[in-house]
């Protein structure tokens, strides 16, 4: 999905005894049961060892471009990475992972998360395209993604390291939009 620069940005608040924290250290633990959470990914040994491998030795850039929310009692229970990728030698803004733990979903929490990542990308990398990848079963958070501006992307074969599978994506997931 593509988000045009100049879209307009979507406020959400977080409900009350949630707050949004930076990555820091030791984090990717926490990154790793919330994506397994979200079966992402098929046990948290294999988040984590995908996290390592892609994030950590950036650690600068995660500790400004990842993002939890915080319950009252300081668990994490949802992720926002803002990241890049490339589009035809140029780098531009990528969500590479948003996920909210199922027992935390439907209060709002993500609709907040998506709006505060946006405005951080905007912050971060200025007014421009971002992208982020889906998957049709995911058509709940697609509209989600689509409230923030996001539009699903058919006019493009690649985009970043992922294969476009828009249009036919869309015929499969039309009618739960």
């Amino acid at each position: 999905m593509k988000r045009d620069q100049g879209t307009a940005i979507k406020k959400a608040d977080l409900p009350e005894g949630f707050q949004f924290v930076f990555f820091t250290s030791g984090d990717e633990k926490d990154w790793a049961a919330i994506e397994t959470s979200v079966l992402e990914f098929e046990d948290e040994k294999k988040a984590l060892e995908y996290f390592s491998k892609s994030y950590l030795p950036h650690i600068e850039d995660l500790e400004k471009r990842t993002v939890f929310v915080e319950n009252s009692y300081g668990e994490k229970i949802a992720t926002f990475t803002a990241w890049h990728s490339e589009i035809e030698g140029k780098s531009y803004p990528f969500v590479h992972w948003v996920a909210c733990k199922p027992e935390y979903q439907g209060r709002g929490i993500g609709k907040a998360l998506i709006a505060y990542g946006v405005s951080l990308m905007i912050h971060l990398d200025g007014v421009v395209n971002m992208y982020i990848p889906t998957q049709t079963w995911s058509h709940r958070a697609i509209r989600l993604y689509q409230w923030a501006g996001f539009r699903i992307l058919l006019d493009q074969k690649k985009y970043g390291n992922f294969d476009n599978q828009g249009e036919d994506g869309y015929e499969v997931i039309r009618d739960l939009l």
